[in-house]
């Protein structure tokens, strides 16, 4: 499998849609229902937050008889798979800079290695 290039998407960024994208990464598809309460969200807060990801051609629902109820099925489309993989590269992209600069010990201050300091202004101190 290819590896997907980094790329901060800022429609998946956002928590929910975030939330949403890495719940249904690994699923072939899942029911609303268990999605909502999953992430426990109101079935309207679910809904704009679909709404956004299927206009961003993210996710696609189908609905399906089951228990004799219409239900509703969502799952990543396979460029909602490609984005989310990329915004993920992205973020650990983001982290892993922020970690080789803590680890750095040029980047360090202080008479030991990661010890916090306070940060004074000018003039106040």
């Amino acid at each position: 499998m290819s590896r997907v290039p980094a790329r901060f998407d800022p429609t998946i960024h956002a928590a929910h849609r975030l939330r949403v994208c890495g719940l249904l990464a690994d699923l072939k598809e899942l029911e609303f229902a268990v999605l909502r309460d999953t992430l426990s969200l109101s079935d309207s807060v679910l809904s704009k937050q679909l709404a956004i990801l299927a206009q961003a051609g993210y996710v696609r629902s189908r609905r399906a008889k089951r228990d004799s109820r219409q239900r509703v099925w969502l799952a990543l489309t396979p460029g909602g798979r490609r984005a989310f993989s990329g915004h993920v590269a992205a973020l650990r992209e983001i982290v892993g800079d922020a970690d080789q600069r803590q680890a750095s010990p040029a980047t360090r201050s202080g008479s030991e290695a990661g010890a916090a300091r306070p940060i004074v202004a000018e003039g106040m101190g």
